[in-house]
């Protein structure tokens, strides 16, 4: 598979074709072009699941359902578009400055989030349960474009910490930590347990 960086911000005639919702990600896989993560997701989970992240039985399998919704839906409305589109994505598109009260009420709500994950996590193994979900790759990827603005307190909980270290040592996550943002540095790297 081969990754393909996508500005949509720059509205390019054949990625609206492909997705004209105008957001990424977009997949090629299977002759077939998928967009939305959630959907993309689902698909990879029935078509291959001898890697499942998905859990069989279907109180578990709602429980990642949820929180998978928790992080794209309310932990971006919150946090992620508080933080990284105000200081990011303002930047890259030329849409003017961050708006400090935007970053502000993000930099308060991360609290609120980082603690209910220590909650979760001091009661499971992984997010949703005692294996590595969806839930978690969908908390880490907010937690990692927030990580490379040097928005997430590390500090605030060993136990979110510890967790964030254990997916982003995995191989199938390093693609996104070696990820840049045009007009910004590169990201700071760690060795997997080293804040």
């Amino acid at each position: 598979m081969e990754l393909v960086e996508e500005r949509y911000w720059e509205q390019d005639p054949d990625f609206l074709r492909r997705n004209p919702a105008g957001k990424v990600p977009v997949l090629r896989l299977d002759g077939i072009i998928m967009s939305e993560s959630a959907a993309i997701c689902e698909y990879i989970e029935e078509t291959r699941p001898e890697a499942s992240l998905l859990p069989s039985d279907p109180v578990q399998r709602l429980e990642v359902r949820r929180l998978v919704s928790w992080f794209d839906d309310k932990f971006h409305h919150e946090v992620t578009s508080k933080l990284l589109y105000e200081r990011v994505n303002k930047k890259v598109t030329k849409q003017g400055y961050p708006d400090s009260k935007n970053v502000k009420a993000g930099a308060k709500a991360i609290k609120y989030h980082l603690d209910y994950m220590t909650w979760l996590l001091d009661h499971r193994r992984w997010l949703a349960g005692d294996v590595m979900t969806l839930a978690d790759f969908a908390a880490a990827a907010h937690l990692s474009s927030l990580d490379y603005i040097s928005d997430v307190d590390w500090n605030r909980s060993d136990v979110v910490k510890d967790w964030y270290a254990k997916i982003k040592s995995r191989p199938a996550f390093r693609s996104i930590l070696a990820d840049q943002v045009p007009g910004f540095p590169p990201p700071r790297q760690y060795n997997n347990l080293d804040f």
